[in-house]
């Protein structure tokens, strides 16, 4: 009221009104900030089967953050879902270093990375469902993600396979008496190998999941890298010469270790089931 009064006489006896100069807040508001916490994972494949050009090439580690909210968005996107690029796009999204692209990952990194960030966005156990090895029964198992070792150091002179200039692989198959380059797979050769199964699943077509992924990793037989003289050796490839050449590839892929130890409750076998990438990986009960 006081300085109403003053106001009204001032003006009053012709004079300008004293200026009000706003009071300096003493505590002004400041911006919070949120920074999401990284982590560090290893490499199984420690970059050395990345071209000189990849970001990764020859690189032991790589950064990622912590899942968040904004991320489960991503995952529970069901356009996201109907195409099958939610996994792709939220791992893309954690990766600090934007130059590296998910689908030119090595399959082994790329599991690497899945498995630490389910256990940043959920913790390390893992409950599903898992099929027994033995009577094909359903059972429920507790996997603890944090047991997933290292596989490194594959000594792959003792698996008969020789590393070639070009971070390939040749493996000579007995029956057929050739050398067999292979390559590793990536995360693009996962999903056109998905892709490829659900066109044949909706025109009824009949699977053959084994031959695709030998055209997939067939890079040259003898040397020849001609694609109708591959698709001919697949196609006449003794069933024994192929069990070698996927169990060997199997067992080069640097890769972490997926496998535990399982017991069924409906049949009691004994043996080891491997970690699931399933549906409810990242969308636990």
């Amino acid at each position: 009221m006081r300085n109403n009064e003053e106001r009204l006489g001032a003006l009053n006896r012709g004079e300008s009104p004293p200026v009000q100069h706003p009071q300096p807040n003493s505590q002004p508001e400041q911006a919070l900030q949120f920074v999401t916490p990284t982590e560090f994972v290893e490499l199984p494949s420690r970059g050395k089967f990345y071209s000189e050009d990849h970001p990764l090439h020859g690189k032991d580690i790589v950064e990622i953050r912590y899942m968040t909210a904004k991320d489960e968005d991503i995952l529970t996107s069901r356009a996201l879902l109907k195409n099958g690029t939610a996994i792709n796009k939220f791992l893309q999204n954690i990766i600090i270093n934007k130059s590296i692209r998910v689908e030119n990952l090595l399959v082994g990194d790329k599991n690497a990375i899945m498995v630490a960030a389910r256990i940043t966005g959920y913790g390390s156990e893992y409950g599903t469902q898992v099929p027994c090895p033995a009577c094909a029964s359903a059972c429920e198992y507790d996997f603890n993600l944090s047991e997933c070792g290292e596989i490194s150091n594959v000594d792959h002179e003792a698996l008969g396979a020789q590393l070639t200039e070009d971070n390939t692989y040749t493996i000579h198959v007995d029956r057929s008496n050739v050398d067999v380059e292979v390559r590793l797979m990536t995360g693009k050769d996962e999903v056109n190998l998905l892709q490829i199964m659900e066109r044949k699943r909706k025109k009824k077509l009949p699977e053959s999941n084994l031959t695709d992924q030998l055209r997939t990793i067939i890079v040259s037989v003898n040397g020849n890298g001609d694609r109708q003289y591959i698709e001919s050796f697949i196609q006449n490839l003794p069933a024994i010469d192929s069990r070698k050449l996927r169990t060997t590839y199997q067992r080069l892929i640097p890769n972490i270790d997926l496998s535990h130890d399982f017991t069924c409750s409906e049949c009691d076998h004994e043996g080891e089931v491997m970690v699931p990438f399933g549906a409810n990986f990242f969308w636990p009960k």
